[in-house]
């Protein structure tokens, strides 16, 4: 019976669906712990996380099996033992589980309990849950090992502390949501260490998915909710804890020693860093050579630029300057100072000769007609049209630069300012991109490839929004206050509040139902807009799945 163990925490990135690649890089990893008794990977981590419906595909669970197999063979040489997340099926059922590689062979396997089924998550689309997991033997310590879920509920730590278990060792596929890490830590993880007096290991991935990005910050608590290991949020992480068995009354305990303690991001810097990090991989997992994007002098595009220059570096970010008849100067100083500052190229494509042509191309059938709406949407749909024609002539994804504030009251033109492959922006309300491009015109973001200084000029943060359009236009003409707008419709969209408890909160009652009637008449909009990042507990996509024909309101 050993008297130590050392257990390497390996936070990693991921490709959903590359096994190979999955495999590889745990390996490489359990290279750099040659000395350590256990390495151990995240949740699902030999397929990537959330699979969604490719893992009802028979190849890949096949695949998983075989690629399983070749890394438990390796154990062989008597190196670490490693814990790999992966899919198991038993009795035609798919689990959710991992597996204790050792001498060459798989040891053991347990499969998830809990299954999350809300927001994010449909696991109960694709698994079974499996039985109440017992604890596994690992030189003399017998490991816990819920995954996941499995802590946020108490049912499991408890029944795998009845039985024995001496520490906790937790997979996670965690996705990042603001303030999520107090909660996994102070909410959860400290719970059921507390609870059932055994320390437990957090384990999370590190990385974008999709409209998910997972920000690490993996930990290990101790019994009494002592936070004995903080590895660091937003980066690939290898490191190895060191437990040692000790005399506990009439048994013992184990015990982690002390370890790196890392500062997490603080707000607004993890909304930024979660932005940075999921426009790179989205647009590097996806092979795309770099990002266009259109940069009008305004807020939104500004911030999405530095966004992109710190994701991907300045050479790979190309933005254009598309001014119409109703572009001011001031704009077109202010594109060229924020392209200046974060040394991106810059080219200026007029869009008057389109806006002429496609005048004279619909006046026949506009005879009688005053311009409206109509025209302002041509040029936005001319601009759309002239980033997709330079992403598909030279290859880089176009970026799309519209906030949640706009995409909720549908304040943006389909086929136009929409267009695009990404948008960084999609769950920051007006008022948290304000607060990013004041935040990074000071910081320089932890993970950012950009500048240390200033990435835009300051009168692009001071200046009234406006989408120029039409003369003299400005967001206020259309819209309340973005300070107002921003917190009615927190309370529509992730609160689900009524209109007649956000009039109790002190709003008018009048611009609360304008701005739940624009909000549902949008929907058919954000169907068709790009995937963004996930940032809070409610975005368009993953978490908020409204009908676009509905006849209720609340006010």
């Amino acid at each position: 019976m050993a008297d130590t163990i050392r257990i390497t925490l390996a936070q990693l990135n991921q490709s959903v669906g590359d096994l190979a690649a999955n495999a590889a890089a745990m390996l490489a990893a359990r290279e750099k712990a040659k000395d350590a008794d256990l390495i151990v990977f995240p949740e699902l981590q030999l397929i990537g996380y959330p699979p969604e419906d490719l893992i009802m595909k028979p190849a890949l669970v096949q695949r998983a099996a075989a690629e399983l197999q070749k890394l438990a063979e390796v154990t062989a040489d008597g190196g670490p033992a490693m814990l790999v997340g992966s899919v198991f099926v038993r009795d035609g059922a798919l689990h959710n589980g991992v597996a204790l590689l050792e001498g060459g062979r798989i040891a053991a396997t347990r499969f998830k309990y809990e299954l999350p089924n809300y927001g994010t998550f449909d696991e109960k689309r694709y698994f079974m849950p499996g039985p109440l997991p017992e604890p596994v033997l690992f030189k003399g310590a017998m490991l816990g090992l819920p995954i996941c879920e499995d802590i946020w509920q108490p049912d499991v730590c408890r029944h795998l502390a009845e039985l024995g278990a001496e520490i906790f060792i937790c997979v996670n596929g965690s996705p990042y949501e603001i303030d999520k890490d107090v909660l996994r830590i102070d909410g959860v993880a400290k719970r059921r260490a507390i609870d059932t007096g055994i320390p437990l290991v957090y384990l999370n991935r590190v990385g974008g998915q999709d409209e998910i990005v997972f920000d690490g910050a993996s930990f290990v608590v101790g019994p009494e909710g002592a936070l004995w290991v903080q590895m660091p949020d937003w980066e690939e992480s290898i490191i190895t804890t060191v437990w040692t068995r000790s005399e506990f009354g009439t048994g013992h305990r184990w015990r982690c020693e002390a370890g790196e303690v890392h500062d997490l991001a603080e707000h607004p810097e993890d909304i930024y860093c979660a932005m940075v990090l999921a426009l790179r991989d989205y647009v590097n997992k996806n092979r795309f050579p770099g990002v266009v994007l259109g940069l009008s002098g305004g807020i939104d595009s500004a911030i999405c630029a530095a966004i992109a220059v710190d994701a991907l570096g300045a050479d790979r970010v190309w933005c254009v300057m598309m001014p119409s008849i109703y572009t001011s100067q001031e704009s077109l100083d202010d594109a060229e100072g924020c392209a200046k500052m974060l040394g991106v190229k810059l080219d200026t494509v007029p869009i008057n000769p389109a806006v002429l042509g496609f005048g004279e191309m619909l006046a026949p059938v506009f005879a009688g007609r005053q311009p409206d709406l109509t025209e302002e949407n041509i040029q936005s749909r001319i601009r759309g049209v002239t980033l997709m024609a330079l992403s598909n002539k030279f290859g880089p994804m176009l970026v799309t630069t519209g906030n949640k504030s706009e995409m909720s009251v549908g304040y943006a033109t389909i086929y136009g300012d929409m267009n695009g492959g990404y948008n960084p922006l999609k769950d920051a309300y007006k008022t948290t991109v304000f607060a990013l491009s004041t935040w990074r015109n000071i910081k320089r973001p932890k993970i950012g490839l950009g500048p240390d200084g200033p990435v835009m000029p300051e009168r692009i943060i001071t200046k009234p929004p406006s989408a120029e359009l039409r003369p003299d236009q400005k967001d206020s003409d259309s819209l309340p206050p973005y300070d107002v707008l921003d917190a009615i419709l927190l309370g529509l969209v992730e609160h689900e509040q009524s209109v007649d408890q956000i009039v109790a909160e002190g709003f008018d009652r009048a611009t609360v139902v304008r701005v739940e009637r624009l909000l549902h008449v949008a929907e058919y909009k954000r169907r068709q807009a790009p995937p963004g990042v996930k940032l809070g507990a409610r975005n368009y996509g993953r978490d908020r799945r409204y009908p676009m024909t509905h006849g209720f309101r609340t006010g």
